[in-house]
């Protein structure tokens, strides 16, 4: 079953735990792809070169399909996996992680690994405000001049956004709909003489 909707935080936060001496960092941004992703984990491990290890979990997509949590040298399983437990327990998708760890010294043992990863997170996310998204799907249209006001109609009527639009001779649009409506929305748009519609 395809979602309709999804949770995710609006804007980039950062949260802080400290146990023992050591400090643990943490970021929540939000994303859209796995290069965003990269890119973010890059650019956080050349600011905190300095730091032992710099951990981090992601998961994109609507339905949290794709999602992977690193270590990045901590024991197996007491880092990326307790800050992926926390994003997955606000249920929250098209977020990456980062949790910085400087060492102060004592070793933690995993136990407190874990705690000290998943209570920095929860503080990063407790920053966050989190929304709720519709699922969309982007529609490309071209259509003649004469036809503007049908045209308008239907996306009045269905509510829909304009995402760029050109009127000339032939009009283009690029119309953001509801994926839960969008068959209905195509069918609807279809019915417009000589309508076409633009494969990206």
């Amino acid at each position: 079953m395809s979602v309709e909707t999804y949770y995710t935080i609006t804007k980039a936060t950062e949260g802080l735990y400290k146990e023992k001496g050591s400090k643990f960092i943490s970021f929540a941004f939000p994303v859209q792809t796995l290069d965003e992703v990269k890119k973010i984990v890059a650019d956080k491990r050349k600011e905190y070169y300095d730091a032992r290890h710099v951990c981090y979990a992601y998961v994109l997509g609507p339905e949290a399909t794709d999602f992977r949590a690193n270590d990045d040298g901590e024991p197996s399983g007491t880092a990326g996996r307790p800050i992926l437990g926390q994003i997955n327990s606000k249920g929250l998708t098209n977020i990456l992680v980062i949790v910085v760890r400087y060492f102060g010294g004592i070793l933690l043992g995993t136990g407190g690994l874990v705690v000290a990863y998943k209570q920095a997170t929860i503080d990063a996310l407790d920053q966050a405000e989190i929304v709720e998204k519709t699922v969309d799907v982007d529609f490309h249209i071209q259509f003649e001049y004469p036809l503007l006001n049908d045209v308008m109609r239907i996306v009045k009527e269905e509510n829909l956004i304009v995402l760029s639009q050109q009127f000339e001779l032939t009009c283009e649009m690029v119309l953001r709909v509801r994926k839960a409506i969008a068959e209905k929305v195509k069918g609807r748009l279809s019915k417009v003489e000589r309508m076409v519609f633009v494969e990206e």
